[in-house]
């Protein structure tokens, strides 16, 4: 997607999230509903949801897409590097990616961004993936990041 048009998206997306977050304080409940409209207003979306560290394993919880891996390996994926580097992590072909979990073979490509609490603690991971290669970039990191901090608030 051009990016000029992603950041309207994302833009149009934030402000339509604003509305609908502030009426519940429940962390689950926004993020349920952050991840819905995320999933269905950005096409290149073919995964969208949350992994959470449970007992020192990720987890899935709420997404949208296929049917996810339930547990991922320790260390493993792009999901445990996001959370060990403490960082957003882009991959544009997952192919490429040492370790990577392919949960369904249509995944070409990927972006994990840490979740992390209002104590500063990382809590889990908003995983996302797409079916074509090299589909996220800096904007998706920089929006997608606002948007936990909006989960958050």
């Amino acid at each position: 997607m051009e990016i000029n048009k992603k950041e309207g998206r994302y833009n149009r997306i934030y402000i339509q999230l604003e509305n609908l977050l502030i009426k519940s304080n429940n962390r689950e409940a926004r993020m349920a509903t952050a991840i819905s409209v995320l999933h269905h207003k950005l096409e290149y979306f073919f995964w969208t949801g949350f992994y959470m560290l449970i007992n020192g394993e990720l987890t899935v919880q709420m997404y949208q897409g296929p049917v996810a891996c339930q547990i991922l390996e320790k260390n493993r994926g792009v999901c445990w590097a996001a959370i060990n580097n403490k960082k957003t992590i882009i991959v544009e072909d997952v192919s490429d990616f040492s370790g990577h979990i392919a949960c369904d073979s249509r995944s070409k490509s990927e972006i994990a961004i840490p979740f992390i609490n209002n104590e500063g603690y990382i809590i889990g991971v908003l995983d996302v993936d797409s079916n074509l290669h090299a589909s996220f970039d800096q904007t998706d990191a920089r929006w997608l990041g606002k948007i936990l901090e909006l989960i958050n608030s």
